[in-house]
C-alpha cells in the first residue's frame, strides 16, 4: 500500500515537471533550401555578444530542428556556417516563444526567412515595416542636408535640422503608440528598450505601467524596469 502511495506521488511530480517543461519549450523546425552541408547555430545575446546555445549539423537533408527552454519570449538568432568553414555574413533574428515555430528560407536569401508560429515575431515584422518609413524619410533628409552643406546654405540647413528633430519625435511617439497597442506581448517592452534610447522617462513609465503582469515578469519587461530605475 505504501509502495503504491509513493508511486502515485512520483507519477504526479513527474507529470507536473513534464507539463511545466513542455509549457516552456520552443520547438523550432526549419529548412534552408539549397543547403547541402553546413552547421546552423542557435544564438542568444549575452553581455552584448552572440553566444551559441545549440547547433545542428546539416548533411544532405536541408532540414533542421531545435528544442530550447524559453524563460519568456525573447529574440534569438540563427547563424550559418557552410561546410567549407565560411560563415554567412547575415544573421537571422526571430522572436522565440515557447511553442512550435516553423522557419523556411533558401541559401541565396538566407536573411529573408518565412517564419510562422510566433505572435511576437509577426508583430515585430509589422513594427519594423512601420519604422522603415521613418528611416527612409531620415535618409532623404540626410541627402538634403548634404546638398545644403555643399551649397553653404545655412538657412536651409537649419530648416532640415528642425525637420530631423520633428521626424525623430514622431517616430518615437509612433513606437510608444505601437507598444501601448500591444502591451500584452513582449514586443512592447522590447522596442522600448532597443528602439527609443533617448526617449523621456515618462514615456517609458507609461508603456511599462500598461504591460500585463506576465510581460512585466519577462526578460524585456525586467530590462525596461531597470532602464526606468536608472534613468534620470
Amino acid at each position: 500500500m505504501l509502495y503504491r502511495f509513493y508511486l502515485l506521488i512520483f507519477f504526479l511530480l513527474f507529470t507536473s515537471c513534464t507539463q511545466q517543461s513542455d509549457e516552456n519549450t520552443m520547438i523550432l523546425t526549419g529548412q534552408i533550401h539549397g543547403l547541402k552541408k553546413g552547421t546552423i547555430f542557435l544564438e542568444r545575446i549575452i553581455d552584448t555578444s552572440y553566444v551559441a546555445i545549440d547547433s545542428f549539423k546539416i548533411y544532405g537533408d536541408s532540414k533542421f530542428h531545435f528544442q530550447q527552454q524559453i524563460e519568456s519570449p525573447e529574440v534569438l538568432h540563427l547563424y550559418l556556417r557552410l561546410d567549407n568553414g565560411n560563415l554567412l555574413d547575415d544573421r537571422v533574428s526571430f522572436f522565440a516563444e515557447p511553442k512550435e515555430i516553423d522557419f523556411s528560407t533558401n541559401l541565396e536569401d538566407f536573411s529573408n526567412p518565412y517564419i510562422t508560429g510566433s505572435e511576437n515575431h509577426a508583430k515585430m515584422l509589422t513594427y519594423y515595416k512601420m519604422a522603415k518609413r521613418y528611416q527612409d524619410r531620415n535618409l532623404d533628409l540626410f541627402v538634403e542636408e548634404f546638398n545644403a552643406k555643399k551649397d553653404n546654405n545655412d538657412s536651409l540647413m537649419k530648416i532640415i535640422e528642425q525637420k530631423k528633430q520633428t521626424l525623430l519625435r514622431t517616430s518615437y511617439l509612433a513606437t510608444v503608440n505601437f507598444a501601448l497597442q500591444n502591451s500584452e506581448f513582449e514586443i512592447a517592452p522590447f522596442i522600448m528598450v532597443y528602439e527609443t534610447p533617448d526617449i523621456h522617462k515618462s514615456y517609458l513609465d507609461t508603456v511599462y505601467n500598461s504591460l500585463s503582469d506576465k510581460v512585466k515578469q519577462g526578460i524585456y519587461g525586467k530590462r525596461l524596469k531597470e532602464i526606468i530605475a536608472n534613468k534620470e
